[in-house]
């Protein structure tokens, strides 16, 4: 999802489109959350 954000965000700045720069930040960001959120299970339980 990185990936493809940033790939959008480079073709919509470079052929000036603004849509696709606005859909490839979205992508980034997100992204990048959900890449340094844990998301599931992974609190340790110690008994």
């Amino acid at each position: 999802m990185i990936i493809l954000g940033l790939v959008l965000l480079l073709i919509g700045l470079l052929a000036s489109i603004s849509i696709l720069t606005t859909i490839g930040a979205i992508l980034l960001v997100v992204g990048l959350v959900l890449n340094l959120v844990p998301i599931g299970g992974t609190r340790r339980r110690v008994y």
